[in-house]
């Protein structure tokens, strides 16, 4: 395992300096899972819950902290994003599955932005659906793809 980049030598944090690395395009493709009552999901599927279709609100939440990734988690760079876009599909009858896509062309990866959208995603069908389904789960946030800058390319 490589040194820790967000400590300098005497353990301090710091905000990593990408001053000298080259501008690329990146990409980061994060997924993640919400398990609920086959009852939630329908209810999600079918537009029926009293607070609006859960699906495009928690897009919405998810491309906003995308957006804000920056401002949320410590060190991370601010960037401007060239496109976020999120997807839902049908995993179980008791669950739905979020992946999120950030693109950019800078000096850093995009990574935590696809995660935080992911995660926020997920939180917002959560609080959406919390009324009637107490027992809802958030599983597997996780990075599935990730290219461009000196890294390579990462597949899960």
């Amino acid at each position: 395992m490589t040194d820790l980049t967000h400590f300098d030598e005497a353990g301090a944090s710091r905000m990593v300096d990408v001053g000298d690395k080259p501008i690329t395009h990146r990409l980061a493709r994060a997924s993640g899972i919400v398990r609920m009552q086959p009852a939630t999901r329908q209810l999600i599927l079918d537009r029926k819950l009293a607070k609006g279709d859960v699906l495009e609100v928690a897009r919405l939440a998810g491309i906003m902290a995308a957006k804000r990734t920056g401002e949320l988690i410590p060190l991370c760079h601010p960037l401007p994003l060239d496109a976020v876009s999120i997807a839902f599909s049908e995993v179980d009858q008791d669950a739905l599955r979020i992946e999120a896509t950030a693109e950019v062309t800078a000096k850093t990866g995009v990574e935590m932005e696809a995660l935080t959208a992911v995660s926020v995603a997920a939180l917002t069908i959560y609080d959406m659906c919390k009324s009637v389904d107490r027992a809802m789960q958030i599983e597997f946030i996780q990075l599935e793809e990730k290219s461009g800058g000196r890294s390579g390319h990462f597949t899960r």
